[in-house]
């Protein structure tokens, strides 16, 4: 009969809100993870959309062998090495070495959106590692797509079913315009789209990234996003996470969103991020 390992015994699920998230006690993950301590996490993070697990002391190797528990690491596309090592590996940080950021994303807020869905294979997770954070902001909201879907009106859900909408990355990501001079790439996906594990239904739009519905006049279409994004951005969906160094986040790009809220470009945030390829929204 095999021996359940110590993080298997010690495994606990504490959720962090009512809408979202889920903080994991007893895993360090620097030791190995077997089949049945990756079932649990995973059991937890459908359940629960994030999971956090805190006081991780975690090297490239260490976060990009997590990763791969969970499927295969997606090379980092903007054209920027920032691992020697890992493809997969990208700094998030405002951090400037003679005068240019060490990172991606730097400064700022950033409206709530899923990671990739501008391409027509989008990340399935993230993985956001601390390592130096801000006394104050820069903290990431989450929502629940499932639950945001799940209240709309059904005058609403009649209008969107089937259609799908235009998510287009924009060059400077604080932003959304309503032309496309911005746009570096973009792809059609489901306005509702179903998570291939858990079967449930997940409004898939954003306000940072999607810019248009498919078959709809476009002052209809600006109306109805407008409405979906107000809808789901309403705190009783959210989870605001503040960050604190050693903390790993794993989300799941198909039924979240996430946001940061903004901070001081005085001080500095260092965080490292590995996402997990998906499969093409249905």
């Amino acid at each position: 009969m095999p021996v359940a390992t110590r993080s298997e015994t010690s495994f606990r699920v504490t959720p962090l809100s009512p809408a979202i998230g889920a903080e994991i006690h007893g895993v360090d993950l620097r030791e190995p993870i077997d089949a049945g301590l990756r079932q649990k996490l995973q059991d937890a993070w459908h359940e629960h959309l994030v999971i956090l697990l805190r006081d991780q002391q975690l090297d490239e190797d260490a976060q990009v062998a997590f990763a791969e528990t969970f499927g295969q690491p997606a090379k980092v596309s903007s054209g920027r090495t920032f691992s020697q090592k890992h493809p997969s590996v990208m700094l998030i940080s405002n951090i400037r070495e003679n005068g240019q950021a060490i990172g991606a994303l730097p400064d700022g807020e950033m409206h709530f959106h899923t990671d990739q869905c501008h391409q027509e294979i989008p990340a399935k997770a993230t993985i956001l590692y601390a390592l130096e954070i801000p006394r104050q902001g820069g903290d990431t909201l989450f929502a629940n797509a499932y639950t945001a879907y799940e209240t709309l009106p059904d005058d609403i859900k009649k209008k969107i079913e089937g259609r799908r909408a235009l998510n287009a990355y924009e060059k400077d990501t604080t932003i959304r315009t309503s032309n496309y001079d911005n746009v570096g790439a973009a792809c059609w996906h489901p306005v509702v789209r179903t998570h291939p594990a858990t079967g449930r239904k997940a409004l898939y739009v954003n306000r940072l990234m999607t810019r248009e519905i498919e078959g709809l006049p476009r002052d209809e279409s600006d109306r109805i996003l407008d409405f979906l994004f107000d809808h789901q951005e309403q705190p009783q969906f959210v989870y605001g996470h503040v960050w604190r160094p050693g903390d790993l986040v794993m989300w799941d790009n198909r039924c979240s969103l996430h946001a940061r809220t903004d901070f001081s470009a005085g001080e500095r945030r260092l965080l490292r991020r590995v996402t997990i390829l998906g499969e093409k929204p249905v």
